[in-house]
């Protein structure tokens, strides 16, 4: 699954101008040699850095496809085609169908996966009043509401929660919510209506959202930083797929709209992890690289979550470079620009499902474990989970403070300040979790900075305390 959560177990034109992408094109017709009558398939290509939009869409229609979209900044674009030999005629080096994947994968005869029920967003009326801050041990590790005494965010910061939709009718979020920054991107075209980026089948985006911006108003729970205000930007699809060219439409996107952060929870499907990898996993890698690269240079940080995989990552290359061979690639949080998070659990250890590794992860946050989950707004009310897809918003919430009481720093500067800001956490002495007198996973680097914690726990109160002078991040 593509969303990093472990539910607890007892229990249009100028709006895509907008979004920094070309027109979509009318309905494609197969030309001369095209087989026609298939099923469209979407694709990700990455044409060659400064292609013109008329030569991409030429030589997408030369491969008898037809372009949906096209984001000039990174010179990739959303394909969609009928002919089952478009990626060989346009190169498999370049394009890739996360859909082609799966139905490759399906094994001939096996029942359909069943569909997920339809999630029926809040009724206020319904939802529980009832204050649930004594059950936010979260907030408390991270020092949040000792800075909510001083504040608790602007609302002139809008954070990007690239998830499965966020829940505007929820009590918690109704204010949070700007649906002028929204939009639905499963299909990689940005689509601002409101039924495309609330949620259908997932409680997730909702969830990951109340811990960035829920209402400090007495009632449920309170975010991070619940002043400032969250835009939903739908990349997960209703089985829990985050496809290559919703990730690039979520990033694109968060760029174009301004937001200074975004936060991904999620890592691109249809595989798990890219341990073993090949060229179309390099085309997923090189057109990640591109949006996460660009997003930085607009003034976009992303972070994300360091997977629930329990592996020891590496990092991953620039656009442009290919990875490292024979290692474990989490994408986006393995990217250079993304700040990646780890989840710890109450007691302040590694989560034993938290991917971990040097170079990879920057800093930890809470995202508990089996004995004590984080609660957080879902629809209808509030519901305890589990996973680094709870850090990762911790994370978010810290630098929207940061960015609140320091509007005009940029990208690098709210990186640097967040890492410099965090409570170094040393390597483990012993990380026996099962106690059967065997580790289970081994820390590297050392007490400022380690594969298990980065530079340490993320930290609201110091977060909005007055500006501090601190040496820059080690290189990524």
């Amino acid at each position: 699954m593509s969303v990093l959560a472990r539910p607890l177990r007892a229990a249009v034109c100028s709006l895509l101008v907008l979004a920094g992408c070309a027109a979509v094109s009318p309905p494609a017709v197969a030309g001369p040699g095209c087989a026609a009558g298939g099923r469209a398939v979407r694709y990700v290509v990455a044409f060659d850095r400064g292609t013109p939009e008329s030569s991409a869409r030429q030589q997408a229609s030369a491969g008898c496809g037809q372009v949906a979209v096209y984001y000039p900044q990174i010179s990739v674009a959303v394909v969609t085609s009928s002919d089952r030999a478009f990626a060989d005629r346009l190169g498999p080096e370049r394009t890739f169908s996360a859909q082609a994947t799966r139905t490759a994968a399906e094994q001939p005869g096996a029942a359909a996966q069943p569909a997920r029920a339809e999630l029926p967003l809040s009724d206020p009326a319904r939802v529980p009043a009832a204050d649930l801050s004594a059950q936010q041990w979260d907030m408390n590790l991270i020092g949040a509401p000792a800075a909510h005494q001083v504040t608790g965010g602007s609302r002139s910061v809008v954070v990007g929660v690239l998830d499965s939709g966020v829940d505007p009718k929820h009590p918690d979020l109704a204010a949070a919510i700007d649906p002028e920054d929204s939009a639905g991107c499963l299909t990689g075209v940005p689509d601002p209506s409101p039924a495309a980026w609330q949620p259908t089948t997932s409680a997730h985006g909702t969830h990951v959202a109340g811990i960035i911006a829920a209402a400090d108003d007495g009632k449920g729970v309170t975010g991070v930083a619940p002043g400032v205000r969250i835009a939903s930007v739908k990349v997960i699809d209703d089985r829990g797929y985050a496809d290559p060219e919703a990730a690039v439409c979520g990033i694109m996107w968060s760029a174009a709209r301004h937001l200074p952060i975004a936060n991904s929870s999620w890592f691109v499907n249809p595989w798990s992890l890219s341990c073993v990898r090949g060229n179309d996993r390099g085309v997923v890698h090189e057109v990640l690289a591109r949006a996460v690269e660009y997003a930085t240079s607009q003034g976009t940080l992303n972070v994300a979550a360091a997977t629930n995989e329990a592996v020891d990552l590496t990092p991953s290359a620039h656009s442009g470079s290919p990875s490292a061979a024979g290692k474990c690639e989490a994408l986006p949080a393995g990217l250079r620009d993304v700040v990646t998070a780890s989840a710890i659990s109450q007691d302040r250890v590694k989560s034993g499902y938290s991917s971990y590794g040097l170079g990879v992860v920057d800093v930890t946050a809470p995202g508990g474990d089996d004995d004590r989950c984080v609660v957080s707004t879902v629809p209808g009310g509030y519901a305890p989970m589990c996973g680094t897809s709870m850090a990762a918003p911790h994370v978010a919430g810290v630098l929207a403070l940061l960015k609140s009481v320091h509007p005009t720093w940029s990208a690098a500067e709210l990186r640097r300040a967040l890492d410099s800001r965090a409570t170094p956490m040393p390597c483990p002495d012993n990380y026996d979790l099962t106690g059967d007198g065997v580790q289970d996973a081994y820390c590297s680097g050392y007490d400022g900075y380690n594969g298990f914690y980065g530079h340490g726990l993320v930290d609201a109160r110091s977060a909005v305390a007055p500006a501090q002078t601190g040496g820059p991040s080690p290189a990524r």
